[in-house]
């Protein structure tokens, strides 16, 4: 188990508080965020076809095994759990119930709150993509140039 750090956290007096996880890499959490929402309903369990003869529509469906969302798992279960901290205070600040001068008692109240079920929790919040792009907007950055790149 990790150890939080004693680093210290930015105060309300900080015009641009600083993120301990590196922006492009949240950036490329909320583009697999958004591949794993896109998923549907499995309609068929095993259909026992060739994915091809079915225009690979599994890929679309949210089965056990999905490679995106276990791609997502590990990519947070082997962040710090700084880096951790600042997902969670980021989805929680971009849920619009937050202001940039809440950040610090955010991320204090993401650090209380941290435990080794952080991707668990994480991926199971329906608009996880869209609360971490707004709590990265507040903050002043953007995944613009990131996803331009990725198109």
């Amino acid at each position: 188990m990790q150890k939080k750090s004693d680093q210290t956290r930015p105060t309300e007096n900080e015009i641009e508080p600083a993120l301990t996880i590196a922006p492009k890499k949240v950036c490329f959490i909320i583009i697999k965020a958004r591949e794993f929402d896109a998923k549907d309903e499995v309609t068929e369990d095993d259909p026992g076809s060739n994915p091809s003869d079915d225009m690979d529509a599994a890929v679309l469906e949210d089965h056990g095994d999905d490679p995106v969302l276990e791609e997502l798992t590990s990519l947070i279960n082997s962040s710090s759990v700084d880096e951790q901290i600042d997902l969670v205070a980021l989805a929680w600040l971009g849920r619009d119930d937050y202001t940039i001068s809440d950040w610090p008692a955010v991320w204090e109240e993401a650090a209380r709150a941290h435990n080794e079920r952080t991707a668990e929790y994480l991926l199971g919040i329906p608009l996880l993509a869209d609360f971490l792009e707004e709590g990265l907007s507040i903050l002043g950055y953007s995944c613009e140039e990131f996803e331009i790149g990725r198109l």
